[in-house]
């Protein structure tokens, strides 16, 4: 899926096992990683987020003593996520370690990311290509939980860069999404986001479809900034509780 892949994405050669920690445990408290859902094992974790070992087994250990993952010795074992975690009062949750300035930032560079790349793929994009993203849209309508509601945004996210036909374009969305995902996770546990959401994005596929540059950087700017606006209001009346 999708959002495994950012989840899962390599982290960097300057980090360190609580940036693990801190992705890990937001796709966890937010629900993209799911109650019971086996962890890939250490070895696979170092590979696909390109760190040692040693930095895995700090960042699982970490999780288990938060509980949030517990580890199942034997043949069928492995380190699976809790159930039942209280992810609202979890010391861990996203809302707790970052402020809305970061968040504002955080939208500033997705949306440079997403608005050049809808310039470049309304000049770029074939029928072909527009019928596909189409479809994704289709599924992130569709959606009935706020996990597949996520996947089918960050697919549809990732399709607009890559439709841009710019390597680099779509390798800084990819990294943005390890951060994105579970922010917007936590926005569509309500409904009204979701609507609004699916009608920018249809907007936007007759913007690309029609090869019309202004409205679809138009268009996409606004569905970051959507976002951005929701997730800024969300950490407000995060702290206000």
């Amino acid at each position: 899926m999708i959002t495994h892949a950012v989840i899962f994405a390599p982290i960097g050669q300057v980090s360190r096992s609580d940036q693990i920690v801190q992705r890990l445990s937001n796709a966890i408290i937010t629900g993209l990683l799911e109650p019971k859902e086996q962890l890939p094992n250490e070895t696979d974790l170092a590979k696909m987020m390109g760190v040692s070992h040693i930095t895995i087994r700090e960042a699982l250990n970490t999780l288990r003593a938060n509980n949030l993952i517990h580890t199942v010795r034997g043949r069928n074992g492995g380190s699976f996520v809790c159930e039942n975690i209280d992810g609202k009062n979890s010391p861990l949750h996203p809302f707790k370690a970052i402020s809305t300035d970061y968040l504002s930032d955080l939208g500033e560079m997705h949306c440079a990311i997403i608005s050049h790349s809808a310039r470049l793929a309304s000049r770029r994009m074939t029928g072909a290509d527009i019928a596909k993203f189409r479809e994704f849209v289709e599924v992130l309508r569709q959606a009935k939980s706020p996990e597949l509601m996520t996947q089918a945004d960050m697919r549809c996210l990732l399709a607009i860069a890559a439709s841009s036909h710019s390597a680099r374009l779509a390798n800084q969305e990819l990294q943005v999404q390890a951060e994105w995902a579970s922010l917007v996770a936590i926005l569509y546990r309500t409904d009204s986001i979701h609507a609004e959401i699916i009608a920018l994005y249809s907007a936007l596929a007759d913007a690309l479809a029609a090869h019309n540059e202004a409205e679809s950087v138009q268009l996409a700017t606004r569905i970051i900034d959507t976002f951005t606006y929701y997730l800024i209001e969300k950490k407000l009346k995060y702290n206000s509780n």
